[in-house]
């Protein structure tokens, strides 16, 4: 049989804590430790998960493997887990129990699991593990901690909705450095000098490079299928506004990436327009943006650049 090759995939390494609701599990664990937790996982194996954060987001993106022909799918999910093998067992029977497509694994009892996100190609690790969220980064992996808890879901809309900060996120965090130095108006002079000069790729440029493959693919689609509605649609949410916004679009486009709309917001607080917007998924690096996101929007920290060494508040 020949090898499994996840080059030319869209490869998504998820935590369990970020795919299901592990709040009840995870009490155990604190209040009682490890093998109390393993005998719970052991005698609930049967009791299905309720979904996590990122549930709908990975549910959505999944869906998009019917682009591709059968047994070569365009989008692979691979569970990353602490667990041990044996305590894994109740999230991949609630994998399957959900109706997700996913078949691969890897359980760690106890230690980071990211540091095979390379090995096995990975485009984003999402986790609720602050510490392996940070490692990762800090490593130069791509990976975003979930914040708060599940929200609502409609399991008949099948629209994927991704939404980006920028700064710190798709680009580098060099400009967030001159504001957090000298100020508002000093970052705008920046921004406005170097309006041609196209930003360092941030933790997440490469990924919005992978979600564009998929938009591609739907566009073919819609042109051999006039009644095939388009599901995916991608947002910037950033606290820019102008001047400093046509650098970032510049840098979009000299990258080779796009995005199909744009919010320059000029500090209004975000989650006023995710209530609207209503993403199933929302990264940024600020965590003070996104205490308010999180309450209504399923939101990722990316703990990347100056405002996570400092106290945040830019753009």
């Amino acid at each position: 049989m020949p090898p499994y090759r996840l080059e030319n995939r869209l490869v998504i390494g998820l935590a369990s804590s970020a795919l299901f609701d592990l709040a009840e599990s995870d009490a155990v664990f604190r209040r009682e430790g490890e093998e109390s937790y393993r005998v719970h996982q052991r005698e609930h194996l049967d009791d299905t998960l309720r979904p996590g954060v990122a549930f709908p987001f990975i549910r959505r993106v999944l869906s998009l493997n019917d682009l591709a022909p059968e047994g070569d799918p365009l989008v692979e999910v691979i569970i990353l887990s602490r667990n041990d093998p044996d305590t894994g067992l109740r999230v991949m029977r609630s994998v399957t129990a959900h109706g997700l497509p996913i078949s691969r694994a890897v359980f760690m009892q106890g230690r980071a699991p990211y540091r095979f996100m390379r090995a096995l190609r990975m485009s984003l690790f999402l986790s609720a593990d602050e510490n392996d969220v940070r490692e990762a980064v800090a490593s130069g992996l791509p990976a975003g901690r979930v914040l708060g808890s599940a929200v609502a879901d409609d399991p008949d809309d099948r629209e994927l909705r991704i939404a980006f900060d920028f700064d710190g996120v798709l680009a580098g965090d060099e400009s967030e450095r001159v504001f957090q130095r000298d100020g508002l108006e000093s970052f705008r002079a920046h921004e406005a000098l170097n309006v041609a000069t196209p930003h360092d790729a941030g933790p997440l440029r490469d990924f919005l490079g992978e979600i564009n493959t998929l938009q591609r693919r739907e566009r073919e689609r819609r042109g051999q299928d006039a009644d095939y509605a388009i599901r995916v649609r991608v947002s910037i949410v950033t606290a820019r506004n102008a001047p400093a916004h046509e650098r970032a679009v510049r840098s979009l486009n000299n990258w080779g990436v796009t995005v199909d709309d744009a919010f320059f917001l000029g500090g209004v607080d975000k989650s006023t327009v995710m209530d609207v917007l209503k993403p199933h998924i929302f990264f940024d690096d600020q965590e003070s943006h996104l205490e308010g996101t999180s309450r209504t929007t399923p939101s990722v920290h990316i703990p990347f650049g100056v405002v996570n060494e400092e106290a945040p508040g830019g753009p």
